[in-house]
């Protein structure tokens, strides 16, 4: 392809231009079903690669029913970690909590609805506590503490962004796997029995039977297999002695020239060889200069062995630069 623009800036509409496929981590999709979400998940979980270190870690992790706190830069794949357990151990949908300087313990366990039940009510008067169930929905830590018969997976994303008393929030949850919902307590006797709708977004909600909805009984959910659970971290502070004693730790390098290969190899295919070493060594080398993320390193392969850019020229080199430079994810892969 001689000319890879479709926006060229001579001020004239065109409707003749065709994008060529995304590559595999930036690809949307209607979702039609929870099989396809689910396999959404699969995919990122089969293209990633784990070093000897941090498999070792994760089976610690399950063997002895503890949290997994991974810590390395942005881009090291902390986050596919998880989904990469899920894939090859077969247990569903990774539970995702994001958290900010915001969150609180409650927003992982559940929501109560409070204000949306006082409106129906005032619509229907007849309302029982048989319908309490329709305004509670279990966050992402109160769905992983759900009884199953295989651990569920849940992912903290970025625990170091919280405040400062959200990891010893944790211990009593970590330490004894379970909690209470005092809304649903406080009715137990004249309601021994709530079914309540769960953080799983790829389940058919349209299905009282499938993993979207959960039974609870007199307001306490106790897990019967602890959770795989992920808790990333940047690095960016300091956790209070008494949760880090709780957690298994894990520190992921950054990834090297052998890793990065295969991980080209995963999301690309084959490119041209010469193409992939030469990318490959000036991103480590720009790389000694500040943190860099791998899909930085993909996005520019991608743009290059799809034939999107002509194989010369300094417009193309100054191009790959300035996506090295200036793409900054959160994401690993």
């Amino acid at each position: 392809m001689n000319d890879w623009k479709v926006y060229k800036n001579n001020r004239t509409p065109h409707s003749e231009w065709q994008l060529p496929p995304p590559p595999s981590w930036r690809t949307f999709t209607q979702q039609h079903s929870a099989a396809e979400a689910e396999n959404e998940q699969s995919h990122r979980g089969a293209l990633f690669y784990a070093e000897e270190e941090e498999v070792n870690m994760v089976n610690a992790a399950l063997y002895l029913r503890r949290p997994l706190l991974v810590t390395g830069n942005p881009g090291t794949g902390k986050t596919s970690l998880a989904y990469s357990v899920a894939y090859e151990l077969d247990l569903g949908e990774v539970l995702y909590w994001p958290i900010t300087t915001r969150t609180t313990l409650k927003d992982g366990l559940y929501n109560y609805d409070a204000v949306g039940r006082l409106q129906d009510a005032k619509l229907n008067p007849e309302d029982s506590l048989n319908r309490i169930g329709k305004y509670i929905t279990l966050g992402p830590l109160g769905t992983a503490l759900l009884p199953s018969e295989r651990p569920r997976v849940l992912l903290i994303d970025e625990i170091d962004k919280s405040d400062v008393d959200l990891p010893n929030d944790l211990l009593h949850v970590f330490e004894n796997g379970e909690y209470t919902i005092p809304e649903l307590t406080r009715i137990a006797t004249t309601q021994p029995t709530v079914n309540v709708q769960t953080a799983y977004s790829s389940a058919d909600v349209a299905d009282e039977d499938s993993d979207a909805y959960a039974t609870v009984t007199k307001g306490r959910v106790r897990c019967t297999n602890f959770p795989f659970v992920v808790l990333t971290s940047n690095g960016e502070r300091d956790f209070p002695p008494a949760f880090l004693r709780r957690c298994l730790r894990l520190d992921m390098a950054e990834p090297l020239e052998p890793r990065l290969r295969r991980i080209v190899a995963a999301h690309l295919g084959e490119p041209d060889a010469d193409e992939v070493t030469k990318r490959i060594k000036a991103f480590l080398a720009q790389r000694t200069e500040g943190e860099m993320a791998t899909d930085q390193l993909l996005n520019a392969i991608y743009l290059v062995s799809q034939g999107q850019l002509s194989p010369q020229g300094t417009t193309r080199e100054d191009l790959i630069k300035a996506i090295l430079k200036r793409l900054d994810s959160r994401d690993g892969v």
